[in-house]
């Protein structure tokens, strides 16, 4: 299967391997529908999707904290982590 390349095409799939940390195209192409996949849902090896699964929680508990929301945004595609510091003073 041949894609036709066009001028925004290459920008996309450009940026596309930047994001994705990925050098060929083909990889990083594969690592976006995994991820687009997983967050969707809808398909029989890939279940009801986290993007549901966030609404889902978010409308049983009545709102998430950051944390909960990364670990259910977490996947190996495009790791989602939470951390938070503080501090009082000057640094």
């Amino acid at each position: 299967m041949r894609i036709k390349s066009t001028d925004e095409r290459t920008r996309l799939w450009e940026n596309l391997c930047e994001a994705t940390g990925e050098s060929a195209r083909s990889k990083a192409l594969d690592r976006a529908a995994r991820y687009y996949l997983r967050m969707c849902g809808g398909v029989a090896a890939y279940g009801r999707g986290d993007i549901q699964t966030l609404l889902d929680e978010a409308e049983a508990q009545g709102s998430l904290t950051a944390p909960e929301i990364a670990a259910i945004l977490d996947e190996r595609e495009l790791p989602v982590t939470y951390e938070t510091t503080s501090s009082v003073g000057p640094e």
